[in-house]
């Protein structure tokens, strides 16, 4: 451990949590990367390489994979929560006796819990309100960040001190992060931009041109706008890393998930195919059927996470639910409109 070096701990060992784990190590830090898998957690060990999901990088020398979640955690200062959407509850039930008072939690899981409109963090608080709870989040695609492209991030907490320290352990020469205090509304776009990669990958299936994907996520980010100012988030948020650079790569990248779905679908491939196909179901899924449920009920207009719902749970043809958005009626450009005082 080098020189001021703290100990901090990453929770799963998927690609992103990987790529923490190095960056933070690289800091001159102790990390401990928990990897629920025994048998992955030996390849790690004995390897030095997340042949699974990071192949062709090493770990960095001060990355301690350990299958034990008491091991990693104790005594870490900060623990960043890395694990699938699905996992979040049972984590956070976990790290409920294991998390001392004042140490920062930090949610890098986009998405909703699949109960409830509740978002990661808002799990890892319930759980665990002895913690400080901050959010990381912004385009992060994983591989790229593991090549040394310039990439910037964003933490989130009202907890500013919070956001000082993940800012002092975390940046590094290519990742720079930004804070944010807007914790709420930086989830939230990590979230909603989900659906909007979901609609881009079915674009893409489709052969759209470029016009055609510039009012798509032009249009997305305006519905994301809206929806975000219904649920008390700040609309300037979905302007930064987390709304429209999360928005931007994700609706484009061939690495996302959902773009990937979405493609697959608009090829004519079910949801069923199409998650089979992929190896998993996509996060936005899951965002599309909650995101439109609450839209009912807040009385927000969001004609393509409708338009999707339809396409996902409806049974309805991609070609006729485009007619339809096309024909509808117009709206204004901006709906949240800045006035001169």
């Amino acid at each position: 451990m080098g020189a001021g070096g703290t100990k901090l701990a990453v929770l799963g060992a998927g690609n992103f949590g990987t790529v923490i784990a190095n960056i933070v190590a690289g800091r001159g830090h102790e990390v401990a990367l928990w990897v629920r898998d025994p048998a992955q957690c030996q390849a790690l060990q004995e390897t030095r390489e997340n042949a699974r999901y990071l192949p062709g990088h090493a770990l960095h020398d001060g990355v301690k994979p350990t299958p034990s979640l008491e091991e990693a955690t104790a005594g870490a200062r900060l623990v960043f929560v890395a694990v699938p959407s699905a996992a979040v509850p049972e984590v956070a039930l976990r790290l409920k006796p294991l998390i001392a008072p004042g140490t920062g939690l930090l949610s890098t899981t986009k998405g909703l819990a699949r109960r409830g409109f509740r978002f990661m963090s808002e799990v890892l608080e319930e759980a665990c309100p002895q913690a400080r709870i901050g959010v990381l989040s912004g385009p992060n695609i994983a591989e790229e960040i593991a090549q040394g492209h310039f990439t910037g991030a964003v933490i989130a907490s009202p907890d500013s001190s919070l956001c000082e320290e993940v800012q002092a352990h975390v940046h590094s020469r290519s990742f720079r992060v930004y804070s944010n205090s807007d914790r709420y509304g930086v989830e939230l776009a990590g979230a909603l931009k989900n659906i909007y990669a979901l609609a881009s990958g079915m674009a893409a299936a489709l052969g759209a041109g470029e016009n055609s994907r510039a009012m798509l996520l032009t249009r997305g980010l305006a519905e994301m706008s809206q929806f975000a100012v219904a649920k008390g988030a700040n609309p300037l948020t979905l302007l930064g890393l987390a709304g429209v650079g999360d928005l931007m790569v994700t609706c484009s990248s061939p690495l996302s998930r959902n773009f990937q779905l979405g493609r697959a679908i608009g090829e004519g491939r079910s949801l069923e195919a199409a998650a089979a196909h992929l190896g998993k179901l996509a996060e936005g899924v899951n965002t599309v059927q909650q995101v439109w449920a609450e839209a009912q009920r807040l009385a927000v207009p969001m004609p393509i996470c409708q338009g999707l719902h339809a396409i996902l749970f409806d049974g309805q043809r991609l070609p006729d639910v485009l007619v339809r958005l096309m024909l509808a009626e117009q709206r204004d450009d901006v709906a949240i409109a800045w006035r001169h005082p």
